[in-house]
């Protein structure tokens, strides 16, 4: 049986204790960053292959016992099933066996969380191997130190970890190792017997050093940096190449049972679509929440088939006389690996190459997309669809006592919440609904509390719950700011508080518009910043209708406001005569340009080849002195460039020319160094403009160009009224 020798001595332990600090300075920032939860189960494994490696402990009783460690933590973590029935083994091949599948595609994002954890487990136990091999046999650290102050010097720069005491500690532990094994080398290559005296007199003048060296450090005065800071230009030239950047980034994920924590935008295209009107794109749905984020109460793995030519079976809605409905259809072009299907509300049919297949999640409603067996991304698909148009009367006679009685156990598990949820969440939801007798009436005014009641849309500074926190109960009453998790999970769960059947939506939004396509439909571009969190409500009889409380996003569902009272009761942005107005009316010129033919062209060709060979020389000196001229020009377009802005749309009068003038406003405000961060809203944009030159004005062109994004129109009359405005912000750009 192999077995290591090891120095079993007190500066030996000390240094592997040193080992393990510095191994622990990589996990610290995962749970803040990435969705991994339950680090001291991987921190008890690293100390326990470190214990075992300083005991010399044969490899082979070593491996067994780290082997044992993993099937049991993986148990413990995800499999319900008692430990010595032995059903779990079922569960792990099962697992594996997909997973590996999985690997095999190149579909990283499906892999299970099982799967996941296993791969760090075997990661972490190589890195305790080279740890062990540099510490004892080659005595040598100094590589491990310099990358573990690289990764945490490069997280504390990209993303919102902080590293400050993480540098400290690992400085502290670095150069404790690196003294201590400088004293073996030393005793090993002049062969002298290593003595408790010989080691106390190394160990006091390394203690004091180190001590004397950050106290130092921490005390000293810290001047400022001399090199700007290398972020803002970095982040521009990624957004430049049209490639995302950030460590941590939004997007589409599996897990939500842990909400809540910063993150940072990432451009990355996921799919482009043709559409013939705006909507958000569902991927799943869940009903389960913790008090810390959202499961699924059923399994994953009970799935409906179904091909190309079958009807999706998801009823997203009712064939009632309380919705119009209207047939659409998009395209969508998937630009990622990933193996399953974005849809609308309302999905009918997905037509794509016939030796596609599909399995539908009954319990989220996630569509995977198949080839054969195996999970497969589709390129390109079209989708059939059917636009809701509900009734506001149905809506309120939805909930009366006979509907709710017929759909007793659907409304019982969409009204699920924790034992332990505070009541004051519930008192809160009662006040808000207080007056209001429907379930559509109370929805509605959970949906508009958010935005007239001091709560704010930020990706940053958002917090993550304490052990025995509530996620809702914290973004309600003590942060009140947020994105889309908090807002969409707060008014699902004060839904379901009194009553009404409510469920959270995983997705993204509409995206970014980009013209025309030369089918005549709208063309909208999506990447991982419009992953969104919306809810869905239940009216027995009519279906799931979305509601969209997040600030700064708007809801495009169309409701049909029977009476005029209803129509009155509406906010000025639902009144129904806007409503109609879905689509702009957008206009494509194509201009024909004659084709010459062959023998004219080559005569017209010719005198233009004799004049090249003559004058090459003049015309290669004069397009070096154009491009020093352009060159010149453009770095100072900051002089001219606004006179030139605001001479171009000084005698217009077309209100379409508001969201060009707009736009370019924002590129000088841009270059100017008054720069928008990733995911501020323009409203929030427009606040920081107008504090940074002690204005409104800016305030006040974000809020008509919102109405012109939003309504799909502008009121007559409206560039020539902010035309002064814009003028105004354009002259404070020269420089």
């Amino acid at each position: 049986m192999i077995s290591r020798k090891v120095q079993k001595d007190l500066m030996t332990f000390i240094m592997y204790i040193f080992g393990f600090l510095l191994l622990w300075e990589w996990l610290r920032p995962l749970e803040q960053l990435t969705d991994t939860s339950n680090i001291g189960v991987f921190l008890l494994f690293i100390f326990t292959s470190l214990l075992l490696s300083f005991t010399g402990t044969p490899v082979l009783i070593g491996g067994c016992i780290k082997w044992v460690f993993i099937v049991v933590a993986l148990h413990i973590l995800y499999i319900d099933e008692a430990f010595f029935q032995f059903k779990w083994v079922f569960v792990f091949i099962t697992d594996f066996i997909e997973s590996f599948q999985l690997v095999f595609a190149s579909d990283w994002v499906n892999l299970s969380n099982l799967f996941r954890s296993f791969l760090f487990f075997v990661l972490l136990w190589l890195m305790t191997y080279l740890i062990q091999y540099w510490l004892i046999n080659r005595m040598q650290i100094l590589i491990f130190f310099f990358m573990t102050l690289v990764y945490i010097t490069v997280l504390d720069t990209f993303t919102p970890y902080e590293a400050g005491l993480a540098i400290v500690r690992t400085v502290i532990s670095g150069f404790a190792v690196l003294g201590m094994l400088t004293f073996f080398r030393l005793l090993d290559k002049e062969g002298i017997k290593k003595e408790t005296t010989l080691s106390r007199k190394w160990m006091v003048p390394l203690v004091t050093m180190i001590v004397v060296s950050v106290g130092f450090g921490l005390a000293a005065p810290k001047a400022e940096p001399i090199w700007p800071d290398p972020v803002p230009y970095l982040t521009s030239y990624g957004k430049g190449s049209g490639e995302g950047t950030g460590v941590q980034k939004i997007g589409y994920g599996l897990d939500d049972s842990s909400l809540g924590g910063p993150f940072m935008g990432d451009n990355q295209v996921i799919f482009t679509v043709e559409a013939e009107s705006r909507h958000y794109w569902k991927v799943e749905t869940k009903d389960v929440y913790t008090g810390k984020g959202w499961i699924t109460s059923g399994s994953r793995e009970v799935r409906s088939p179904f091909g190309s030519a079958d009807q999706v079976p998801i009823t997203s809605f009712f064939n009632s006389p309380g919705i119009e409905m209207v047939k659409e259809s998009s395209t969508v072009y998937s630009l990622t690996n990933n193996s399953h299907i974005v849809y609308p509300l309302g999905i009918q049919k997905i037509d794509a190459a016939s030796f596609y297949s599909y399995e539908l999640e009954v319990d989220t409603e996630k569509i995977h997309s198949l080839e054969g067996d195996s999970p497969a991304s589709i390129k390109q698909y079209t989708l059939d669809y059917a636009v809701p148009r509900y009734s506001v009367t149905a809506l309120n006679e939805a909930s009366s006592e006979e509907n709710i009685a017929v759909n007793n156990e659907l409304i019982n598990r969409y009204t699920q919440l924790p034992e332990d949820l505070p009541l004051r969440i519930q008192d809160l939801a009662k006040e808000i609904t207080d007056g209001k007798d429907s379930w559509f009436e109370k929805a509605r005014e959970l949906e508009r509390y958010f935005s007239r009641s001091g709560y704010t849309y930020d990706q940053k500074d958002v917090a993550i719950p304490a052990d025995g926190e509530d996620y809702v109960d914290q973004f309600l009453f003590d942060t009140k700011q947020g994105y889309c998790d908090n807002f969409s999970t707060s008014m699902v769960v004060m839904a379901r508080s009194i009553g009404i059947p409510a469920r959270w939506v995983k997705g993204y939004t509409e995206g970014e518009y980009k013209g025309i396509s030369e089918s005549g439909s709208r063309m909208f571009e999506i990447t991982n910043n419009n992953a969104h969190s919306w809810v869905e409500v239940y009216f027995p009889g009519i279906g799931w209708v979305p509601f969209e409380p997040t600030q700064g996003f708007s809801n495009s569902v169309q409701f049909n406001f029977d009476t005029a009272s209803q129509s009155h009761d509406l906010p000025p942005e639902m009144n129904p005569e806007e409503l109609e107005k879905d689509k702009p009316e957008l206009k494509e010129i194509n201009e024909k340009q004659p084709v010459a033919n062959e023998g004219s062209f080559k005569k017209f060709f010719i005198p233009i080849e004799n004049f090249f060979e003559a004058y090459w020389k003049m015309i290669a000196l004069s397009i070096l002195v154009l491009a020093v001229c352009a060159f010149v020009i453009y770095r100072i377009r900051g002089r001219w460039l606004p006179y030139y802005l605001t001479w171009r749309f000084k005698w217009t009068r077309k209100d379409e020319n508001f969201q060009k003038a707009y736009l370019l406003l924002l590129r000088e405000l841009d270059r100017y160094g008054l720069h928008r961060k990733d995911g501020q809203t323009l409203r929030d944009y427009a606040d920081y403009i107008d504090r940074f030159f002690s204005s409104r004005e800016m305030g006040r062109l974000t809020a008509r160009y919102e109405q012109l994004i939003y309504r799909g129109s502008l009121q007559k009359g409206s560039w020539m009224e902010t035309k002064e405005l814009w003028e105004n912000l354009i002259k404070k750009t020269i420089a």
